[in-house]
């Protein structure tokens, strides 16, 4: 996706068991230290994918790519962008 939708962290911690990422370890199961974290500025949740796509996030994509089907939220994103209709 070729849109910022989240704001990194330094550190965080992912649980080996269930996959949820917090920024600390103290409420996992089993928590594994991650290099990165990100905060979805859509819908506010930590993960630790930068590719995570939400349903606020998918309800403001207007855009794709004309050449490779890349969509976005502005078109400055894209090489060849078309309005979705």
């Amino acid at each position: 996706m070729a849109v910022k939708t989240t704001k990194t962290e330094a550190k965080g911690y992912k649980c080996k068991t269930c996959g949820l990422v917090t920024k600390e370890k103290g409420h996992l199961c089993s928590p594994q230290e991650v290099k990165k974290i990100y905060t979805c500025e859509y819908c506010g949740v930590t993960v630790s994918n930068p590719r995570h796509v939400c349903k606020p996030k998918v309800a403001e994509l207007s855009y794709v790519c004309d050449n490779c089907g890349r969509i976005a939220v502005d078109q400055k994103h894209l090489c060849n962008p078309k309005k979705i209709k």
